[in-house]
């Protein structure tokens, strides 16, 4: 994995898009930090651009470097999640703002995946998670349902993780800096 992790970063690094197994489903990504990059992931996916997409974090510790202040309805979630959960937070810094939603809000989740894991770690910046689909069509459950058109349109598409059971999208719930807590999925 160590091998295919550095190919993956170094095409991150260089403002590529890869296509990645996650604590979820097979993902797009790219740095959250490069416009350009997700820029090219909202063309791959058909994808309006005033749909938000999540970035992914290694630890608690990466999550406050991008948000302000993470409210602590957060921390109470993410403490007692048992499934992988995206927060919508609202004051996110540090990510290119076309990841922003129209009212400057971003997602983040922290993952324990060890692939996904590695990659926030070794870019030291959180990477976009977005399913690996065409806008509209089904989300992958497993490597195996992924479009060929995706499958071309990415730089790097990792080794890792192939033969992985079927998964689902992660929870998603958007929690305010006064504490409101909504549930989006």
């Amino acid at each position: 994995m160590n091998e295919d992790l550095k190919k993956a970063v170094d095409v991150l690094r260089n403002g590529g898009v890869i296509l990645y197994p996650t604590d979820t489903i097979w993902g797009l990504g790219c740095d959250a930090g490069n416009a350009k990059a997700v820029e090219r992931i909202f063309k791959i996916k058909q994808r309006a651009d005033s749909k938000s997409m999540l970035s992914l974090v290694a630890s608690d510790g990466m999550l406050q470097q991008f948000v302000s202040e993470v409210p602590e309805a957060a921390w109470q979630l993410i403490d007692a999640a048992v499934n992988p959960l995206t927060i919508i937070y609202d004051n996110p810094k540090g990510i290119a703002e076309n990841l922003l939603a129209e009212d400057g809000s971003a997602g983040f989740r922290i993952t324990s995946e060890p692939y996904s894991r590695g990659l926030c770690q070794r870019l030291r910046h959180p990477v976009v998670s977005t399913s690996a689909n065409i806008s509209g069509k089904p989300s992958p459950k497993q490597f195996s349902d992924i479009d060929p058109e995706i499958l071309n349109a990415v730089d790097y598409i990792a080794e890792y993780g192939r033969n992985n059971k079927e998964s689902l999208p992660s929870n998603i719930i958007k929690v305010t800096d006064s504490n409101v807590i909504t549930i989006i999925r």
